[in-house]
């Protein structure tokens, strides 16, 4: 999958933004069929977002008649090596992967396939399931992903503190006078995009994701780089709560963090800053368990998320970007401005969105996450 820039302007970045924390209504645009259901989804997602729980799920079951059991788990490849178990245990519907990750999950047969009349496939705003977004949810004919959200993942600055270049750069991240908190997998991609923006790689950081031969020669590249440089970290993470605690506890000048890390500290003298590299990107989005036992409900489940008032809710936990329609009448002002602070139209362009990444590669990247954590 080739690197791709961002189709959004910054008007719609904004508008399809929805992280406020005020409590929005249950979607209007239910289905007579979802009026009528009663039953059960179950859910495997993110920990860390309370107000999936709090908010989002009392309002889809008072709209569908339809409960939610959440399991909440920190990262992907543990909500992998869950739904590996269901498969054989069951009890696992639904799951939240990034769109980079599902075919992984697919080729070790876990994933069964969306029935699009079951959906409301024009509830979402263009080019999240459709354009490339589209064909990357797709496995031939069969549709095996829907958009849920999407974000970033960038600098989270201590603006009193931090030391920065002019403009920001990735490169910051290995500078001694920076404290740092990292996602090891994430750093190393950070590493490798740095030294291609600056001219100290054999080729381009791309070739490493569709080719094996080129990911070995790039990683161990940038595995030896970020070593060295690694000394001037003091936490790492894998999910929310201890991409926060980085700072709030150990004191983190500076992290490549998510979106929703910068906004919940965004209080606390920390503002979130788009690289002169650009900021990586995600899609996050749903998948059907291929032996599902709740299929209508779990259908239900993701076309609430589509709509307006759904897919605000859903954001609006993440502290990210909503995929409905019409989101726009529920977005937060201090989210526009949040938003609108770290990207302007150029920082829109250069959004680097994480390309797919087979499940070869995420075993390789998994060894040299490893390696550089326990050098």
């Amino acid at each position: 999958m080739k690197h791709s820039t961002s189709a959004f302007s910054r008007r719609r970045f904004l508008q399809g933004s929805a992280a406020g924390a005020g409590i929005l209504a249950a979607p209007a645009i239910i289905s007579s069929k979802a009026l009528a259901s009663s039953g059960e989804v179950n859910f495997i997602g993110w920990a860390g977002y309370p107000a999936l729980a709090e908010k989002v799920f009392p309002a889809f079951e008072a709209a569908t008649g339809i409960k939610v059991n959440f399991k909440e788990l920190p990262d992907q490849d543990t909500m992998f090596a869950e739904g590996k178990v269901a498969l054989e245990a069951g009890g696992v519907d639904v799951l939240e992967p990034t769109i980079d990750r599902w075919g992984g999950w697919n080729s070790n047969g876990l994933l069964g396939a969306w029935d699009p009349a079951k959906l409301a496939m024009d509830n979402y705003l263009p080019g999240l399931a459709d354009g490339s977004a589209g064909e990357r949810s797709r496995a031939g004919d069969a549709l095996m992903y829907v958009p849920s959200n999407w974000g970033t993942e960038a600098l989270v600055v201590n603006e009193a503190e931090a030391k920065l270049s002019s403009p920001p750069s990735l490169g910051d991240l290995f500078s001694p006078d920076n404290s740092v908190v990292l996602r090891p997998h994430s750093t190393l991609a950070a590493m490798g995009r740095w030294l291609d923006a600056t001219g100290k790689l054999p080729r381009p950081w791309m070739d490493g994701y569709s080719d094996m031969g080129a990911m070995v020669e790039l990683w161990d590249i940038a595995l030896a780089e970020a070593i060295k440089a690694k000394g001037n970290v003091v936490q790492w993470w894998s999910g929310e709560n201890e991409a926060n605690a980085g700072f709030t506890a150990n004191g983190a000048t500076v992290g490549l963090c998510w979106d929703s890390t910068g906004y919940n500290l965004r209080n606390d003298g920390y503002k979130y800053v788009a690289p002169a590299e650009g900021a990586f990107a995600w899609h996050q989005g749903f998948v059907l368990m291929k032996n599902a036992a709740n299929v209508d409900q779990a259908h239900e489940f993701a076309k609430f998320v589509s709509t307006a008032e759904g897919s605000a809710m859903w954001a609006a936990a993440f502290s990210s970007n909503a995929v409905g329609k019409g989101s726009a009448d529920f977005i937060d002002p201090d989210v526009a401005a949040y938003y609108g602070g770290t990207f302007n139209d150029e920082a829109l362009g250069k959004l680097w969105w994480w390309p797919e990444q087979s499940a070869e590669f995420i075993a390789k990247r998994s060894e040299y996450a490893d390696k550089y954590k326990a050098a």
